[in-house]
């Protein structure tokens, strides 16, 4: 008896050539998609890399350099942009460019601007918080009228209010007899220490803990305050640490209000000293880089040290509300 033959396997080559194609257009995908991100990430690192190879530079070569390779690569390296001590003297390599450090007490605005931001997100944390927790999970009378008040004050800019708030705080005395805050570090605190905005991002984180913790504290003779500390604390480590980012950025880019507060070198911060320096005579490209360079580096290494917490107070920011 005569065998017939056997059909070719006509739906496992087309699988296959299916499964071939979809490997395909994946890997095309994801190799234009990691193109595209390496592209917008070399577009946007290139102005820093210009800006930190410019501050390790001679002068005289910072300009000429812009429109070749050498903006990217140190030809030369000095740090004379950053200080030369010895400036004065007469065979000194730097004696007509003295540096940050000799044109300005750079150290001075570093520890201005650290002290503000830290005081100003560490209280905020507390008092923010506090008032987060009376709002979510205490019942009192008029509580819908503040939060619709908080709710409010999110959508007013900081510049509607900043003359009101100078001519404020310059009649208020304060402890050590004076009778105005300006020209002060609690000038550039204080006003800043409650926001709404951090509020509302406490509020909703909080009243999405179930009930029944505060209830099973109550029970075990805990006060309000025993359950904000040991049991909306402990839960609420995301928020804390969004709002605790999202203050740090945003004061410690402050310019307008300590430029309106503050006089001289004692209490200013880092944004406003950069615009002084900018302005002074002789403007030396250089030793603005390297002042510009000492401001972004801290916040780049703060970056790469807490990438992980950036990236979830950005995803817990955007589900929260």
């Amino acid at each position: 008896m005569a065998t017939r033959p056997l059909a070719p396997d006509t739906n496992g080559a087309q699988a296959r050539t299916l499964a071939r194609r979809a490997r395909t257009r994946k890997f095309s995908r994801g190799f234009l998609t990691y193109a595209l991100m390496i592209l917008l990430a070399a577009f946007f690192i290139f102005p820093v890399v210009v800006m930190l190879v410019a501050s390790v530079k001679p002068e005289r070569l910072v300009t000429d350099d812009l429109d070749s390779i050498y903006a990217f690569v140190p030809r030369e390296f000095t740090l004379e942009n950053y200080s030369c001590p010895n400036y004065k003297e007469a065979d000194s390599s730097c004696s007509e460019n003295p540096g940050v450090f000799q044109r300005m007490p750079f150290g001075r605005f570093m520890f201005n601007s650290v002290l503000i931001t830290a005081s100003i997100v560490l209280l905020g944390l507390i008092v923010n918080s506090m008032a987060a927790y009376a709002l979510a999970r205490l019942r009192w009378r008029g509580r819908a009228l503040v939060l619709g008040l908080i709710v409010t004050l999110i959508i007013i800019p900081f510049e509607a209010i900043a003359v009101p708030l100078l001519l404020l705080v310059n009649n208020l005395p304060w402890f050590d007899g004076s009778t105005s805050w300006v020209n002060s570090y609690h000038v550039q605190i204080i006003p800043f220490i409650a926001d709404a905005f951090s509020i509302f991002l406490f509020y909703q984180f909080f009243i999405g803990i179930p009930r029944d913790y505060d209830e099973a504290a109550k029970i075990d003779g805990a006060g309000g305050f025993a359950v904000y500390w040991r049991i909306i604390l402990p839960l609420s480590r995301p928020v804390f640490a969004t709002v605790a980012i999202l203050q740090a950025l945003t004061h410690w880019g402050d310019f307008l209000w300590p430029l309106m507060v503050t006089q001289g070198f004692e209490y200013r911060p880092l944004q406003v000293a950069m615009q002084e320096f900018f302005g002074q005579a002789p403007r030396q490209w250089g030793d603005i880089m390297a002042f510009a360079s000492m401001v972004t580096v801290p916040v780049l290494i703060v970056f790469l040290m807490f990438q992980e917490w950036f990236v979830k107070s950005v995803a817990s920011s955007g589900v929260k509300g």
